[in-house]
């Protein structure tokens, strides 16, 4: 599993510009720079550069780059500095391990004593802000079911300090810490295919926002919006909501997912043109932000999910070569080397965006390979998963309808749209 910080903003200027490697490569010698200094540009060179595996490129290049693109190296997202800065910071406690340290935190007698008074110190709340960002943490490998009670009952346990004795600065904290895990509480209904508690639970955070006026949680309610009329089928509600969200959420996490959302609602209505400037505007925002501790929180964007959302972007624009290039990169980076993944349901998704292009090129029995691989994944998002396995359902009906093997996946198929539908995720194991 690479551990380089992926350069996004480089990346987009070449999907904007609908140029694979070689052909950049190829432009990049043909450059007054390119062709003085007899440079050797190939696709290994772009990947390294694409990859973050190389941070500021030499003289030459980085001039060739410029006389290309108009842009400074830094604008395409190069960094000075000693290479070995580009890793990604190791995360202290694993995402499998941040339940386990949530229920530690809980369970130290400071804070039960802390939990039953009717002050709330500064370290009460620090306490439950940590506590918070474990459950957030957990989101990305733990069973949905599993963190929906946990975060239920911290809820309960949170909501009667907001009855209690506070000052204006411990309401409003609290407020916020509140309305983070109401939102993580929303995400994981919906996960389960609890579509009204997920509404509710969306809401409600985003009124918390709202009465303390933190805009990146307005943001992120918003964004949960656009998720849901994504995966529901109301494309242009997707567009609508993103860009409601980001009159709100500034420059933040928040800011990259809800651009990233409109780029994916905008791909759905066939818009080419609009989804290339919104992946590229999601790649200067998140450029300009600092690279996050815990990229596996679920309310921070990190580069590498940049890449995931771009391979379904182009799956939904019949760009293959594009949508291929950008889903096994997501496989690779989130793919440990024992195969465990620590980012599941983004394997699942690209495992299914690469089943759809095997079928539109004809190879049924990868199709439905790569479709299956996605079902056996352990930690899913049921309603998303239903949502993209729908979309090979159909390409596969489409075009193998007699086909045993596509017979066999659309039961599958039909046994998970049941699950959901009963709420019985069970049916899938």
């Amino acid at each position: 599993m690479p551990d380089y910080i992926p350069n996004v903003r480089l990346r987009a200027w070449r999907n904007q510009e609908q140029l694979n490697r070689a052909q950049m490569a190829e432009k990049i010698n043909s450059t007054p720079i390119g062709v003085a200094q007899t440079l050797a540009c190939d696709e290994e060179r772009i990947r390294r550069w694409e990859a973050g595996e190389v941070r500021w490129p030499r003289t030459e290049y980085r001039l060739a780059l410029t006389q290309l693109t108009g842009k400074a190296p830094e604008e395409l997202g190069f960094l000075q500095g000693r290479q070995n800065e580009s890793r990604l910071i190791e995360a202290q406690v694993m995402p499998i391990d941040a339940l386990r340290a949530e229920a530690d935190l809980y369970g130290t007698m400071q804070l039960a004593q802390q939990l039953q008074a009717s002050d709330v110190g500064m370290g009460t709340l620090e306490a439950l802000a940590e506590a918070v960002d474990l459950l957030c943490r957990a989101y990305p490998v733990v069973p949905a079911g599993t963190l929906r009670d946990r975060t239920q009952k911290r809820l309960a346990q949170i909501n009667h300090l907001l009855a209690g004795r506070l000052t204006l600065n411990q309401h409003r904290e609290l407020l916020v810490i509140t309305g983070w895990l109401t939102a993580l509480l929303g995400c994981v209904h919906y996960d389960l295919g609890e579509r009204e508690e997920a509404e509710t639970a969306r809401r409600t955070a985003f009124e918390m926002g709202r009465q303390v006026g933190h805009g990146e949680l307005m943001g992120w309610a918003h964004e949960m919006s656009a998720w849901f009329a994504l995966v529901e089928g109301r494309y242009e509600d997707v567009v609508t909501a993103a860009r409601m969200g980001q009159a709100l959420a500034g420059t933040s996490s928040a800011m990259v997912q809800l651009t990233l959302q409109e780029a994916r609602g905008l791909a759905r209505i066939g818009d080419r043109r609009e989804a290339d400037r919104a992946l590229t505007r999601g790649a200067e925002v998140l450029g300009s932000l600092p690279i996050p501790d815990h990229p596996d929180h679920h309310f921070v964007f990190d580069h590498a999910k940049w890449i995931f959302y771009a391979a379904t972007c182009y799956t939904w624009l019949a760009d293959d070569d594009r949508a291929e290039e950008h889903a096994r990169e997501t496989i690779q980076m989130h793919t440990r080397p024992d195969g465990t993944s620590n980012a599941p349901m983004r394997v699942a998704d690209a495992h299914i965006d690469l089943g759809i292009i095997h079928a539109r090129r004809g190879d049924l029995d990868a199709a439905v390979e790569q479709g299956v691989a996605a079902f056996e994944i352990d930690r899913r998002s049921l309603a998303d998963l239903v949502n993209r396995a729908g979309d090979l359902d159909r390409v596969l009906r489409q075009r193998y309808r007699r086909e045993g093997l596509a017979e066999e996946f659309h039961e599958r198929f039909v046994i998970a749209r049941k699950a959901l539908s009963n709420r019985r995720p069970e049916l899938l194991d």
